[in-house]
């Protein structure tokens, strides 16, 4: 199966929401990227797919702004990430979340920051509640509550501020099989509502596909675009659409390249 040859820049999507033109991180020496060039297109949701080290993590790191880059431009609708609204998922939901305080006080406390008013808070997250069709009391404190419910409580959180981009690195890999399939669903379903650009880290092939819109796919170090894919399954998706044959082709493609860019590497 013939696949396309690793590049650093992708082809340019249209009406960007976030564009990345030479971008450049070094660790100790040891190159990461080079003059890496990424479009991201606005209320989509993209999946980041790639050996392990590549720097998945690191460079939803630098488009969020929590790490300095070397060089490059990151610009969110022409402005700086500084003059963006994000939210970030972080994978250890148990170190995300303050012990002492209830769920509630927890997802409204970006708001606090912010100083929004009372009534604004409680309306945002009785919102977010009915999206994701909450079944547990947010009265409760996270020790109270399964590794499900505490990641359900980071995202209402990440969300509560109304983001323009949500960050996700890897936020279900701490879940079991069963939850991860009902978080994935939950998710899928608000971001679709929200129309929120959405840039998530998986290590599953599976679900980088289930949950995109497009799939970016990366190379080893000296990180590169091996694919920029765009995924035309239909929307919702239930699990059972794994198993069908257009997301079995797709898989089998994404995989492909995935492998041959290991061997050219």
């Amino acid at each position: 199966m013939n696949t396309p040859a690793s590049t650093s820049s992708a082809q340019p999507v249209v009406d960007p929401h976030i564009t990345i033109r030479g971008l450049a991180k070094r660790f100790r020496g040891q190159t990461v990227y080079d003059r890496f060039d990424l479009d991201l297109p606005r209320g989509a949701i993209v999946s980041v797919f790639g050996p392990n080290g590549c720097g998945k993590s690191t460079l939803i790191n630098m488009i969020s702004g929590i790490m300095p880059r070397d060089g490059g431009e990151i610009l969110f609708d022409g402005r700086p990430v500084s003059e963006a609204r994000i939210g970030y998922v972080f994978q250890n939901y148990r170190e995300a979340l303050f012990p002492w305080m209830r769920a509630r006080d927890n997802v409204v406390y970006p708001l606090m920051l912010m100083g929004v008013a009372p009534a604004e808070q409680r309306r945002r997250i009785e919102r977010l509640a009915a999206a994701f069709d909450l079944k547990f009391d947010l009265d409760r404190y996270p020790y109270e509550l399964s590794g499900g419910q505490q990641q359900t409580v980071s995202i209402m959180r990440a969300l509560v501020t109304e983001p323009e981009v949500l960050f996700l690195d890897e936020p279900f890999s701490a879940l079991d099989y069963e939850m991860t399939l009902t978080m994935r669903d939950q998710l899928q379903k608000v971001l679709g509502q929200t129309r929120t650009t959405a840039l998530l880290v998986s290590h599953d092939l599976d679900e980088a596909i289930y949950l995109a819109d497009k799939v970016l796919l990366l190379t080893r170090r000296p990180t590169r675009i091996a694919a920029y894919l765009d995924v035309s399954l239909a929307r919702p998706r239930v699990p059972e659409a794994t198993t069908e044959p257009e997301f079995m082709a797709l898989k089998a493609k994404a995989l492909a390249i995935f492998q041959e860019s290991i061997r050219a590497n």
